[in-house]
């Protein structure tokens, strides 16, 4: 099966076009296990299925390193974009994709002479800022604003909210010494959120710059997450750290990301997308 390998900030995926070739019979859980193995697969954050729609222009399923499958990618949204863009599915304007999550606009900017990424314009749609969104344990018409859980033994004072996936962030004074790879698996699996969780770590550099580090649901630790960097500037904003219709630059391991919460509630996204390879994946038996 052809693939293209892409990435967004550093959070990279296997891509498989099916628009022309479904393969619906196949495991994709299994696929995106193997696959995701770098020492006997490609090995990748997961793999993005590019499937066609009966709602959006396309449609766009994320599938982890560990089988499960995401709601939602911003990072792979922005990959897929570019991937529809470049490959002449998409017209020269702004177009739909489907995902789990909800349908989102997006727009692949005009290309930049002598840069191999390419910039891509999200429309992540509004927060979703109830606890019964994400979902998580407590009143679902309620929020989650600086809410102290224990877990583990210790106190975190979070703020929850989908992003089309449920994030929790947690503000810290210093993101590289928080040991998030102790704690993310253990927030991520905490019997508060019954679908498991994105864990985010920021630090609020200024009124417009955020340090963020994510442990992403179902991949662990991850370059760069585009929805937990706009759940990031949303929870910003409801902690008073900032205002919105307000650009934020985020800082990712991976490099940065441009957020606004707009006055009309959605929030946008900009940041690049690159591609890595592309070639022919033998399956395994077992998936094949």
């Amino acid at each position: 099966m052809l693939f293209t390998k892409m990435h967004g900030l550093g959070n990279n995926y296997v891509f498989f076009n099916l628009l022309e070739n479904p393969a619906q019979d196949l495991d994709w859980e299994e696929v995106a296990r193997e696959v995701s193995d770098k020492n006997c697969g490609i090995g990748s954050d997961g793999i993005i299925l590019i499937c066609p729609s009966e709602q959006a222009d396309f449609r766009m399923r994320i599938f982890n390193a560990d089988g499960s499958e995401g709601k939602s990618c911003g990072n792979g949204l922005r990959c897929t974009a570019r991937y529809l863009a470049d490959h002449g599915y998409a017209p020269n304007r702004p177009f739909t994709i489907e995902t789990l999550g909800g349908i989102v606009n997006v727009e692949v900017l005009p290309e930049e002479k002598g840069r191999l990424d390419r910039q891509v314009r999200v429309d992540m749609g509004k927060p979703r800022l109830l606890k019964g969104d994400l979902p998580m344990r407590g009143n679902p018409t309620t929020m989650t604003i600086n809410e102290p859980f224990e877990i583990g033994g210790r106190t975190f004072h979070m703020t929850c909210l989908s992003m089309g996936n449920p994030h929790a962030i947690i503000f810290v004074d210093d993101v590289k010494a928080f040991p998030l790879e102790e704690w993310g698996p253990k927030i991520e699996w905490a019997d508060l959120f019954p679908e498991r969780v994105n864990v985010g770590i920021v630090r609020v550099v200024s009124d417009r710059e955020l340090d963020y580090r994510v442990w992403e649901r179902g991949s662990g630790m991850t370059m760069a997450c585009g929805t937990g960097a706009c759940a990031a500037v949303v929870a910003s904003v409801l902690n008073h750290h900032m205002q919105m219709d307000t650009p934020v630059t985020v800082h990712l391991p991976g490099g940065d990301l441009s957020i606004v919460w707009a006055a009309d509630g959605h929030v946008w996204k900009t940041g690049p997308a690159a591609y890595i390879c592309s070639g022919m994946l033998l399956l395994p038996a077992k998936v094949s």
